[in-house]
């Protein structure tokens, strides 16, 4: 069958023949992969930046974001079944017993880093015709919300994030974790960090949380940008016209900065304007360009003396995954349009390394694997 595989130590990437899955376990499942979504992970994967292929393969099957179809399951395979619509988490528990995160199967808290990822470290990923998995790990997807489904993963991220938010909030009595009528006084303020696809996604579940969102993104932002941020209620403001001063100006006072971007620069630019009793999430990745120079006094300064918290998060257990299809659910009732046009393009599974190769540029491509 079809896959797009890379080849880490000959620099190569192409659609391969790969062999088909078969049932090993009675509490496996067999899946019919439709789509695959596109990320700046993917892209780095397909550039050799980094990405580990199975023990004994020389190859890694890439892709991530998955929706698929279910065609057969194991004899003891109970919560899904054939023609139901799934997604597959991506992070797999490491062996250690030491571990207890793995154990409780909280595998994004992995205190080892042994664990596997579908896709990206050691385990082939989703971008194939067919795969097997564990029951477990699926997710059943409406049918309605077979259109957008496969942005169950990157919605993932802001599902974990803010329920870590509303854990470090329980600091104060009048939280400001969205809820209009127990904020400080006033709404509740969040600035995003990026308007590619994890950014947009945050910004809906903020502003479905009860937040006001402001999306700051480096340029004036595509037409679908725009009017995705503009449809759901926020406001977009561009860095390339608009310093962080004057962010802050407009958006402040900041409770919560939701980074979406990965670039360090930008991100601790925006630390300095962050409120009192604030919290800045840290998602993105930076690639390693070179040290930046940052006044780190300053910032931790502001940190103690206003009681800010800094948070990094990264993977998302199964239930942050079932809460993104709730609420990609909600978005899609709120606001449909919106959310159709997040996925800016499908490409067949043949002309799958065109958008591995393009950049990002604030947009979502998927590979059709299956009609």
């Amino acid at each position: 069958m079809k896959a797009v595989a890379v080849f880490p130590s000959r620099r190569e990437i192409r659609v391969v023949d790969h062999p088909e899955p078969k049932l090993t376990s009675p509490t496996e499942a067999r899946m019919r992969v439709l789509e695959v979504g596109v990320c700046g992970t993917d892209r780095e994967i397909a550039g050799f930046q980094y990405g580990t292929p199975p023990d004994g393969s020389d190859y890694l099957v890439i892709g991530h974001e998955s929706l698929s179809e279910v065609v057969e399951v194991g004899a003891q395979v109970s919560k899904v079944k054939a023609g139901d619509l799934v997604v597959a988490t991506v992070r797999r528990p490491c062996p250690h017993a030491s571990c207890v995160a793995c154990r409780e199967g909280r595998q994004d808290f992995c205190y080892t880093g042994d664990y596997t990822e579908r896709g990206i470290k050691r385990r082939h990923g989703f971008m194939t015709e067919f795969i097997v998995e564990e029951e477990r790990y699926l997710n059943v997807v409406p049918r309605e919300l077979r259109e957008v489904g496969v942005l169950t993963e990157p919605l993932t991220i802001a599902e974990k994030s803010l329920e870590q938010l509303s854990m470090v909030q329980q600091r104060l009595p009048w939280a400001c974790t969205g809820d209009a009528g127990k904020g400080p006084g006033r709404r509740c303020r969040a600035v995003v960090l990026g308007a590619g696809p994890v950014g947009i996604l945050g910004a809906m579940a903020l502003r479905l949380a009860g937040f006001e969102v402001t999306v700051y993104s480096r340029s004036a932002g595509h037409a679908e940008q725009n009017g995705i941020v503009s449809a759901i209620g926020a406001r977009y403001i561009a860095a390339e016209t608009h310093s962080v001063e004057e962010l802050a100006a407009a958006a402040g006072p900041i409770d919560v900065v939701y980074e979406a971007v990965g670039a360090s620069g930008v991100a601790f630019e925006v630390i300095k304007q962050l409120g009192p009793n604030g919290v800045f999430i840290f998602t993105g990745v930076p690639g390693r360009k070179g040290p930046i120079e940052v006044d780190t006094d300053d910032i931790m300064r502001d940190v103690v003396l206003n009681n800010q918290a800094l948070l990094g998060s990264v993977n998302a257990p199964p239930h942050s995954f079932q809460a993104a299809i709730a609420h990609l659910g909600a978005f899609v009732s709120r606001w449909p349009d919106a959310v159709r046009s997040i996925i800016t393009a499908r490409f067949p599974i043949d002309q799958a390394l065109e958008p591995l190769a393009a950049p990002g540029a604030g947009t979502k491509s998927v590979v059709q694997v299956s009609l």
